[in-house]
């Protein structure tokens, strides 16, 4: 394998596992305030065992995290060093940024974590909030280098050498908005629906307790209120990837030709005009297609655009689902009883991983062959040092071993027996 092979890999793994305990990090603290606020308003013993336990659990993922944002840290300057020497000026502010974000969560992190019984009910449920801030600032922080590399923004280039830095704009580059957003609702909805599908399973099994569903219907509620929006905010990102990344959208739609009256694409069927409506408003409205741009600037057009067509799907399942549980959720205030309907949401967790996986392949492969588009190809970024080959086998070996033993620690807490009291139905 070549060296862009092995580092282009090593990325990918590595990225993608460390995005799912990202959401965790963003998602998990909102869950964990609402269930210590619920006890604080009904003084329900139960909202705060779960406040505690999931406070356990959110310990193990957010270390898990911190590790492997940490490593992306270090790969970016030794797999890809022409692109730390030549951009790292411009896109070095928000990496700063989310460092300070990150400190300040785990320094609240441990204040939550160890002052139950040292802190006023009020006061340690404030020492929370700092948690969820932190996590939030920290994702946009790290999506704004990611958006700039999608649309460049906020320096100038003379003679090959990086002038007129200016990182505030080029961290509020075109694509921030919609793809800070996106990431960010994505993180609320991966954690909605993974804890839901959890006490789902449970629920399924027999565990109806007051516990299990109080669990259930907040990670519910977080799925149900985030999906909707993920859903506009996706049509927005879609828009502006046409805007700025014509070719990208093509990939994204196997559209090879430019056309008017172009289609949407679902799988093997085609809705006429599909796509010029979503693109442009109107049916008759021309788009690109990739015979526009030279073949050498194609991204991977089949990955990308089966990436997209997961994400799609998956989305399109978890917004069903949503719009099945809100009416209950709203006026009964629980979730349907419906085996079907309990079914699908103890595998929403997964479908919702899987759409976020999906999304960030739709991101990264399709900014191909770029790695700050339309400035610096990938292959013209990476290291030439020897033995990165053998750094890609210890970081898989090191990854695995990280998955075990995070799967097993949270097996180890989950089993850890509740008060006698929580099982009265």
């Amino acid at each position: 394998m070549t060296p862009l092979l092995i580092a282009r890999l090593q990325m990918a793994i590595t990225l993608g596992f460390h995005i799912v305990f990202a959401c965790f990090g963003v998602g998990f603290p909102v869950l964990m305030l609402a269930a210590e606020y619920r006890y604080l308003k009904t003084k329900n013993e139960i909202w705060k065992i779960l406040a505690q336990r999931w406070s356990k659990a959110f310990a193990v993922l957010f270390a898990v995290g911190a590790v492997s944002g940490t490593v992306l840290s270090f790969e970016m300057g030794l797999l890809w060093p022409q692109f730390m020497e030549t951009f790292g000026g411009v896109i070095g502010l928000p990496f700063t940024l989310e460092g300070f974000a990150f400190f300040l969560e785990a320094i609240f992190a441990g204040i939550y974590l160890y002052a139950w019984d040292r802190l006023s009910p009020k006061a340690h449920w404030w020492s929370g909030v700092p948690i969820a801030v932190s996590g939030f600032t920290s994702a946009w922080f790290v999506v704004t280098a990611n958006a700039w590399m999608n649309a460049p923004y906020g320096f100038t280039i003379v003679n090959g050498i990086v002038k007129e830095v200016d990182p505030i704009a080029a961290m509020l580059n075109p694509a921030t908005a919609h793809q800070t957003l996106h990431m960010i609702l994505a993180a609320y909805m991966v954690t909605g629906f993974c804890i839901a599908s959890v006490y789902a399973v449970s629920w399924l099994k027999g565990n109806q307790s007051q516990y299990h569903s109080k669990a259930l219907l907040l990670g519910l509620w977080l799925a149900v209120l985030t999906t909707p929006f993920q859903i506009v905010v996706g049509d927005w990102a879609g828009k502006a990837v046409a805007k700025n990344q014509p070719v990208k959208l093509a990939a994204f739609e196997k559209q090879f030709v430019t056309q008017a009256h172009a289609p949407l694409r679902l799988g093997r069927f085609e809705i006429p005009g599909g796509l010029s409506w979503l693109v442009a408003g109107e049916t008759t409205a021309t788009v690109q297609g990739l015979s526009d741009f030279q073949k050498e600037n194609w991204p991977p057009v089949g990955t990308t655009h089966l990436a997209f067509q997961m994400m799609v799907a998956a989305g399109t399942l978890l917004l069903f689902l949503s719009f099945w549980a809100f009416p209950s959720l709203w006026r009964k205030r629980t979730f349907p009883k419906n085996i079907f309907f309990l079914l699908i949401l103890a595998s929403s967790g997964v479908i919702s991983v899987v759409a976020l996986e999906a999304g960030w392949i739709v991101t990264e492969v399709g900014r191909q062959p770029w790695i700050v588009t339309g400035f610096m190809k990938t292959k013209e970024a990476v290291t030439n040092a020897s033995g990165i080959g053998w750094v890609f086998l210890g970081t898989i070996l090191i990854y695995a071993i990280l998955i075990v033993g995070t799967v097993f620690i949270l097996r180890v807490l989950a089993k850890r027996p509740l008060p006698e009291n929580i099982y009265a139905a």
